[in-house]
């Protein structure tokens, strides 16, 4: 007994096999131009009521840091550190969703290993 396929699945084999390319590089040059695009993109946390604002590009290099004078208490500089971290974190959360989002929705939701 043969199995039956699906309209349009199996038949035709190398030219479904070369629009499966074209489409697969399609994507990838989706993938790198957005890629491009997203490491020049620049990202911006703010904690502390304004008190440290961080600058970051989307390659993760960071490109300003702002602390108001007023945060900066020498007999607590642990409280200092915490919103310099927290500024940190939360700029570099941004980045990854918004790069998870935009390669996600280039590519359809499939995962392809090492393209991002």
């Amino acid at each position: 007994m043969k199995a039956r396929l699906p309209k349009g699945v199996g038949g035709g084999g190398p030219t479904n096999m070369n629009q499966l390319a074209l489409q697969a590089q399609k994507m990838q040059a989706e993938v790198e131009r957005i890629t491009a695009e997203l490491e020049e993109t620049e990202y911006t946390a703010t904690v502390g009521g304004g008190t440290v604002n961080i600058t970051m590009t989307g390659k993760l290099d960071i490109t300003n840091l702002d602390i108001k004078p007023e945060v900066v208490d020498p007999e607590d500089v642990e409280m200092l550190s915490d919103l310099i971290t927290s500024a940190v974190t939360e700029v570099i959360r941004k980045v990854n969703t918004d790069k998870e989002s935009r390669l996600t929705a280039a590519t359809g939701g499939m995962s392809l290993p090492g393209m991002f």
